[in-house]
């Protein structure tokens, strides 16, 4: 039974005082109409509790804005949702992604994530094609996709907004996957649900790879701004510990000549395998919530770029640990689909509201281990094996 500014109603007592759902809540369809966003089709969801939020339908089903009784989430960039057609993924030497990135969560995959690279073709139908190159963040980013459906359903008093969509990613004699992205949100809540399937669709056998970039920028980032999750350690660094400018946990304003920091924790995850990592601002209240299954993405990755005029931070569930496309191979984490195989993923992005919905999170997270205390962590090379590879299942 959803709560409506405050009262609970069923559908009849609902439906008695609005003629129409999206007087409250809803989706709308809408196209971008300007700029290099023209022609970008996205859904705008309301979902009567304040949180407003939209899918952006030609950029693989991604989240743009993300708003909360006025509050912004989402971080931006003066790149704004670019449109596909405008994209290069192989420009600017592989890193084309950068001219269009941008919105709270940005999908990168399906069968490369992190910076350029090449790998081996031997794996396709094509004699002639000894190795691939592999753009920023693969070819699955900013993707336009077949819009499936959206809507509501109610079940009983329950009312659940909805929608549905498929992206493809194809190469004649090589790789055919299929990436099928479904969000639901309950009339009334704050709990986005996002639900992802990527099958192989073609006869060779493929590799697959994903990670979400899930950005957040001011005012949620600030000074004093704090990351919480069941860290009890950090596998790997890009910058050494002494060249560190601001502390994992504890984050900062912006600053002059920020070099981007990038640290891929050790996080543990709690008895249903799920692990929360948060942003949770305490000076006005709000945080923002990531909860993933720990079996579907093996790496917790935080990115901190603090520099004046970009500052975001980002929460980013990986399939893979930091590294290259041969480390990520050497380590056995490159997941390796046949014919009709899938991986699913099921991730809820939620919003925190008040001092008791932090105070609940803190003490979750002290439940699960308590959060390293070491806010410059050592860089090294690559994570190692041992306890944390060993207490979690195998992907295949």
């Amino acid at each position: 039974m959803p709560t409506i500014y405050g009262q609970k109603l069923t559908r009849r007592e609902f439906e008695r005082r609005v003629g129409a759902m999206r007087q409250i809540a809803g989706i709308e369809l809408v196209t971008l109409a300007d700029g290099s966003e023209r022609g970008v089709r996205a859904l705008e969801f309301r979902t009567g509790a304040g949180l407003d939020f939209s899918i952006l339908i030609d950029r693989t089903m991604d989240i743009g804005r993300f708003d909360y009784r006025g509050v912004p989430f989402a971080w931006q960039s003066g790149t704004g949702f670019r449109n596909p057609a405008y994209m290069d993924p192989m420009g600017d030497g592989g890193n084309g992604f950068m001219r269009g990135f941008s919105g709270l969560l940005c999908t990168c995959g399906f069968d490369h994530v992190r910076q350029p690279d090449k790998g081996d073709a031997d794996h396709y139908d094509l004699p002639l094609r000894k190795e691939i190159a592999y753009p920023m963040h693969g070819r699955g980013a900013f993707q336009p996709a077949r819009l499936d459906g959206y809507g509501e359903i109610w079940d009983g008093d329950e009312c659940t907004l909805w929608c549905e969509g498929t992206v493809g990613q194809v190469q004649v004699m090589g790789e055919n996957l299929t990436f099928v992205r479904r969000v639901e949100v309950r009339v009334g809540m704050v709990d986005v649900r996002v639900v992802d399937t990527v099958t192989n669709r073609g006869f060779s056998r493929t590799p697959h790879m994903l990670l979400y970039h899930i950005n957040v920028g001011w005012p949620l980032l600030e000074e004093g701004a704090r990351f919480v999750a069941p860290v009890r350690g950090t596998f790997a660094a890009n910058i050494p510990r002494e060249s560190q400018q601001t502390g994992w946990r504890t984050q900062s304003d912006p600053m002059k000549r920020f070099i981007q920091q990038v640290f891929d924790h050790d996080a543990v995850a709690d008895r249903n395998g799920r692990i929360p990592a948060a942003l949770v601002n305490d000076r006005i209240g709000l945080g923002f919530l990531v909860d993933y299954d720990a079996r579907q993405f093996r790496c917790l990755q935080q990115w901190q770029a603090f520099g004046e005029g970009v500052f975001g931070f980002g929460i980013e569930p990986a399939t893979a640990h930091w590294g290259n496309r041969a480390d990520a191979a050497r380590r056995d984490e490159i997941v390796w689909l046949e014919y009709g195989e899938s991986r699913s993923y099921a991730t809820t992005l939620s919003v925190l509201h008040g001092a008791a919905d932090i105070a609940a999170l803190d003490a979750r997270v002290e439940s699960i281990h308590p959060v390293s205390t070491d806010e410059f962590p050592q860089r090294t090379d690559q994570p190692p094996g041992g306890p944390f590879v060993s207490t979690l299942p195998r992907i295949r």
